[in-house]
Order: C-alpha cells, then structure tokens, then sequence
C-alpha cells in the first residue's frame, strides 16, 4: 500500500484524499490548524507548522510514497520550494509552474507570449470583470457595470472585459516532457462567482490544444488546472493554477475512470503518456447543497465549507456519495454517477430522497 502526505486540511486536501483513499492508498494530513477540516477523514492526522518543524515534515518524508502540497499559503508553498532537495520522497508539485500560475497578471502575459485566447485586458467601456491579482479562482471577484466604480477598486486589480458564456475547466498532468490531458468539465456558477456544482462535458478539441500547449511551453511537472470562458465569440482562457483542484478531479473520476492522484504519481515515477482515448464515458453530478434554517437544501459555493470544522462521509451505496461538512451551517456534498446523464439524475432524486428521510427522522 502507497502513502501520500498531504500538507494542507481544508478542501485541496479532501479531494487529494478522496481520490487516494480510492487508488487504495493510506493518507497522512499535516496541518498546523488542531481542527483542521479533513482532520478525522484522514488515516493519520498530524498537527505543526512546518515552516517552525520542518525537521518533523522531513522525518515523515522517510516513511511515505510522496508529498503533495495541498494549500495556497504562499509562505508555506515558498518554504516547501526552499527545502524540496531535503525530502526523502517527491514532492508532487512544479513549483516553478506555480508562481506563474498564482499571479494573474504573470499568467496573462504568459498566454499573450503564446497566443492564447484571453479575455482582452482594461477594455474601454463595461461591463467589466475584476479580480484579485493573486488569490484563487472566485474569492474576490465580481462585474462591475458603472464606470464610477473603477476609481473606488484596490490598488492592483485585474480589470478585465467581462465575457458571457459558461466556465469549462480542463486538468493536465505533465512529467517535463509528455503531458496528459484529461476530462472537460463543466462549472456551475452561483451567484458569488463561487463553484456550487460540476458536469462533465463532451471533448473539446480546441480547448484539449490549448490545454495541451499550456502545460508543454511550461515543461509542466505536476498536475495543472485550465479555466475557460466557452463565449460566442470561441474560448477564452480567464486562468491557470499549477495545484490540485478541488471538486473536478471527483468528476473527472467517475466520468472517465481516470484517478488524477495515480496519474501524478506517475508523472514523478514512470511517466504519463499523452492520452488518445478515456476508458471510460460516463456521468458525474457533483454538488454543495447547505441545509437552511427552514429545513431546505439550498446550492451554496464550495468557499462555505472552508468555514466548517469536520468533513467526512454521511452515506453511501451504489452511484451516489454524500458528504456532510458540520459547522455552523451544515453542507452536504453529494456526488451522483451512471452510464449517462439520465441514470446519475435517477441517482440524484435517490440521493436527495435520502436526505429529506433523514431530516423528517430527525425532526
């Protein structure tokens, strides 16, 4: 049995660890928070700060398969870098990828330097779309209509033309020389800009090139998620991050029978190879749905689990998962699969049904 250490508890971490514990694979958690939220999901919990006890992070090295950076804390991610020579393991990240990735505006001179579609920067009238420089996917984003409201932004935003149409993303696992693009997925939307629900889509061969030339003029080591606007007027890329995701890698398991956890592992042991052809074509609802005070489910955005404490399993049985993540307002995240859409809808009504059993029990 592989181990895979991963630094960082919150939501990167529960879908690395998901996705291990499905390759048969045992989990050890380092995070500094004692309630960190996959604490008891899993096998093994250790809580320090690595930056004031790398000696302990590297002891741990010793007795594990591989480490796996799974936070967006620059100062950790920038210590991991410093001391990455030290593990007795490989560490599953390209750091290098990663500071481009992480600041918005490197990654858009990096399209620019290569050619890809991106929505077009300080346009002349609104709608505009802005967003932080250097924080992760929704946090901080919004569309601004009025003019007016440009002079009252923080310093450093990024103003960009807002671009309708719906967000594709698309994950690459490279290993410097071969990269491997997988499973098209869908991104519903809520209305803070924040993911509330995954679908799988149909190949894109635009954007599977795109994806492909992104990694390669990177020489990507590791795993990288691409972002898209599917707009009228074609693709255009809004992102880059050279991290594990959170939320498609489960989609992108069930829909095409691809573990993104194996095949990272691969990228730093045999290698990956360019893949022709899925083994699998199914589908995968995945969703967050919070319990209000009046009893319903309503879709929340994945950023209202980060404000949990406890993350773990709350039922299952064939083609449909749920999770519940407690905290001041309970979310469940359910995850639905079958041989097509239709059959992972039965799933979901089942699943939902499930649910409301449980509730009305409850009461």
């Amino acid at each position: 049995m592989k181990t895979i250490c991963l630094v960082g508890g919150k939501l990167q971490g529960f879908e690395a660890a998901y996705l291990s514990k499905k390759a048969g694979m045992k989990v050890v958690v380092i995070d500094k928070n004692p309630q960190a939220l996959i604490k008891n999901y899993a096998d093994e919990f250790h809580c320090f700060n690595v930056i004031n006890e790398p000696e302990k992070l590297l002891e741990i090295s010793k007795s594990v398969d591989a480490v796996l950076p799974v936070n967006e804390n620059l100062e950790c991610i920038e210590f991991l870098s410093s001391i990455k020579e030290k593990f007795s393991c490989p560490v599953l990240f390209d750091f290098e990828a990663y500071w481009i990735s992480r600041d918005k505006k490197k990654s858009k001179e990096y399209f620019a330097s290569i050619g890809v579609p991106t929505p077009q920067e300080k346009p002349s009238e609104p709608p505009y779309f802005v967003k932080p420089p250097c924080e992760s996917s929704s946090v901080g984003a919004r569309i601004i209509y009025d003019e007016e409201e440009l002079g009252e932004l923080e310093p450093g935003m990024l103003i960009e033309e807002y671009v309708e149409g719906e967000v594709v993303s698309l994950e690459v696992i490279g290993d410097g020389t071969h990269f491997a693009v997988v499973k098209e997925t869908l991104i519903h939307i809520e209305e803070t800009y924040d993911c509330h629900m995954v679908t799988p889509l149909p190949p894109d061969p635009s954007f599977r090139e795109i994806s492909y030339s992104l990694a390669a003029n990177l020489s990507l080591k590791g795993i990288m998620d691409v972002e898209a606007i599917s707009s009228s007027r074609g693709l255009k890329v809004i992102e880059i991050d050279a991290r594990f995701p959170s939320q498609t890698p489960t989609v992108v398991y069930y829909s095409s029978g691809i573990n993104l956890i194996e095949l990272l592992f691969r990228a730093f042991t045999e290698g990956v190879e360019e893949i022709k052809t899925l083994p699998e074509d199914r589908y995968c609802i995945y969703e967050h749905l919070m319990l209000a005070e009046n009893g319903s489910l309503v879709p929340v955005g994945e950023q209202v689990l980060s404000l949990g404490n406890d993350y773990g399993k709350y039922y299952e049985e064939p083609g449909i998962e749920i999770f519940l993540c407690k905290g001041d307002n309970p979310v469940f995240t359910l995850v639905f699969w079958g041989k097509d859409r239709e059959e992972a809808e039965i799933k979901k009504d089942k699943g939902l049904s499930v649910l409301r059993d449980r509730f009305r029990a409850a009461m």
